[in-house]
């Protein structure tokens, strides 16, 4: 019987988000058609330790493939391993995150099946046996409705769309030891450099404080500094694409088409206007707030509440309100 594989990214012998999500949408895919799903996972020695808990998302078996020179990404080395596995496997369809990993990787195994990709999904389904997807196209001003054909059907997800949820499988775990020979990697990872700091990311965080143009400065993000940290600790700085190509903030804060996806349970816009393809990235936020001078701008068509008006004078009233608040708690 065939059966539906995710593949279950990793960060540093960790499994994250992503690839719960992954797991959650195959575990979903193989309930429609009478399958089981299964993830794989690549990474360094121990790995194995972490993936169990990917059972508790709806893999019935966890193929861990543990390796020194894993514990990094290679595109070389991991896409011979994941097609070895796809085809031993007989697997009728693949689920990978978009991620950055993700959207090097997931073409690279497409190419190497010689089978088309539908990346970027934001619903998959199966229509009478056909796994059937929905995927933003123009910049997400359309979305495009595509089924597959081909076996099997390669996807990738949208990170912070599809929710996982628990549910109980076997999630037996075996680990094995690739096959890996670097003399012919043309590729090698000589360095890793994170962020400055211990800044929570965007993509991890329960609440983002958000800003654009609006904010006319890099020197007047402290006022969005001192409104994060009157939030609390669990709330990420974010920025539009204009401001990060203007050089204010670091690409990794970037929300939107061509930054990241983020779902968080509250998403702060400041002096953003909403470009399509920001709301792109953010809108599946629970909670929008929008504060902004133009009543014009699009950012309000999507936010639960706005504030019509001057950022730099509103911005520190509400931190002086949510600080007196805490403090009185």
């Amino acid at each position: 019987m065939a059966n539906v594989l995710a593949f279950a990214e990793q960060r540093d012998g960790q499994i994250g988000s992503t690839a719960r999500e992954a797991v959650g949408v195959a575990a979903s895919l193989a309930d429609s058609l009478g399958e089981e799903a299964h993830a794989l996972a690549f990474g360094g020695v121990g790995l194995s330790g972490s993936a169990g808990l990917l059972g508790g998302f709806g893999a019935a078996a966890i193929a861990v493939g543990e390796h020194a020179l894993l514990a990094d990404y290679n595109p070389e080395a991991y896409v011979d391993l994941v097609a070895e596995h796809v085809k031993n496997g007989g697997y009728s369809a693949v689920v990978f995150p978009a991620s950055t990993l993700g959207k090097d990787l997931a073409p690279r195994v497409a190419a190497k099946l010689d089978v088309p990709l539908a990346s970027d999904a934001t619903a998959v389904s199966v229509n009478e046996g056909a796994i059937s997807v929905t995927r933003p196209v123009f910049s997400g001003k359309a979305f495009a409705r595509v089924e597959i054909a081909a076996r099997p059907a390669i996807v990738s997800i949208r990170p912070n769309v599809f929710q996982p949820h628990e549910r109980s499988a076997a999630g037996t775990v075996s680990t094995f030891s690739p096959d890996v020979d670097p003399s012919s990697w043309r590729v090698r990872v000589v360095e890793r450099r994170g962020a400055s700091g211990d800044q929570l990311d965007v993509t991890e965080a329960s609440i983002i404080v958000s800003g654009g143009r609006g904010m006319k400065d890099p020197d007047n993000w402290t006022i969005l500094e001192e409104l994060r940290d009157a939030i609390g600790p669990d709330v990420a700085l974010g920025a539009s694409r204009a401001v990060v190509d203007a050089g204010w903030r670091p690409h990794g804060e970037q929300v939107g088409q061509t930054g990241k996806t983020v779902a968080p349970k509250l998403y702060v816009a400041v002096g953003i206007s909403g470009a399509v393809q920001h709301l792109a990235g953010m809108r599946t936020a629970k909670t929008i707030v929008a504060i902004n001078r133009d009543a014009d701008a699009p950012i309000f068509g999507v936010a639960d509440y706005g504030i019509v008006g001057d950022l730099f004078e509103i911005v520190p009233k509400l931190t002086e309100e949510i600080a007196a608040l805490k403090q009185g708690d």
